[in-house]
């Protein structure tokens, strides 16, 4: 698999930065996000760090798990045939199994996310939820263990229901850009397509420190999810204010890397 190269990341980041910042210019001046803001040097280390950990840590761990997975279930076959998917759905025309898996992916990525919202994870998911100041730079902000849990607890289901690898890699970028665009300091809601599609007011709230909004919105594609389950919150004429969590995540990568790690100090 090829390496993202140092030219290549710094062109899409390029290419970010100038059309975040265009469209931010339609905010009104008080809600737009200054160049200097609060943890912005640990974000731009996430976007130096994120892609080589999930290029070659995470991707290698997904690529061996799928692998394994598929060599118990199905026997010694070739890496073609992986990536050609088994049974029925397989043989759908690529764009059905790619709105299929979206949704497969969207409803999984719903309860792995509320899952890492439990106890037993939440340290490892608080990173992503340390910022401040939310915006497109912040949301690359996520630990490596959060990444490859929730890419394997995704992947797996897919490739047991026979869905093909290969009929999502094509739309994946774009879905890339759409989880970026859901952090950015905007204020769209999508008007009446705000219960049918995730926006970035949508999930502010979820990023919010508004007593109400904690722990809601977990869908990253589909609201449905959150509407069917009890955890949608969008109040008409309001838009979230200030973001964060009140767990103690240090500051800059390496500290945020080693902290789900670190044992709690007991309280005197």
């Amino acid at each position: 698999m090829s390496a993202p190269t140092p030219l290549g990341l710094l062109l899409g980041f390029a290419v970010l930065f100038v059309l975040f910042r265009l469209l931010e210019r339609l905010q009104p001046v008080a809600r737009r996000t200054p160049l200097r803001r609060p943890g912005l040097l640990t974000d731009l280390a996430y976007w130096i760090a994120t892609p080589v950990l999930g290029h070659y840590v995470v991707g290698f761990v997904v690529i061996v798990a799928v692998a394994a997975f598929a060599h118990v279930t199905y026997g010694r076959i070739a890496e073609h045939e992986i990536m050609a998917g088994f049974g029925p759905l397989s043989r759908l025309p690529g764009p059905v199994q790619a709105l299929g898996m979206l949704v497969a992916a969207d409803f999984l990525g719903y309860w792995v996310h509320r899952l890492f919202h439990r106890r037993q994870l939440w340290k490892f998911h608080a990173v992503h939820h340390s910022s401040v100041t939310l915006d497109w730079l912040s949301s690359v902000r996520a630990h490596p263990v959060n990444d490859l849990v929730s890419r394997l607890a995704t992947t797996l289901p897919l490739l047991a229901l026979g869905f093909a690898p290969a009929a999502i890699i094509g739309i994946a970028p774009v879905f890339a850009l759409f989880a970026i665009l859901l952090h950015a300091n905007l204020d769209w809601d999508f008007g009446p397509l705000r219960a049918v599609i995730a926006s970035p007011v949508f999930h502010r709230w979820h990023h919010s420190t508004d007593p109400a909004a904690q722990d809601k919105n977990f869908a990253g594609l589909l609201p449905v999810w959150d509407w069917l389950f009890g955890t949608y919150y969008m109040p008409p004429g309001r838009t979230p204010e200030q973001f964060g969590t009140a767990t103690p995540v240090p500051e800059g990568i390496a500290a945020q890397l080693i902290y789900p790690f670190r044992r709690e100090t007991p309280q005197a």
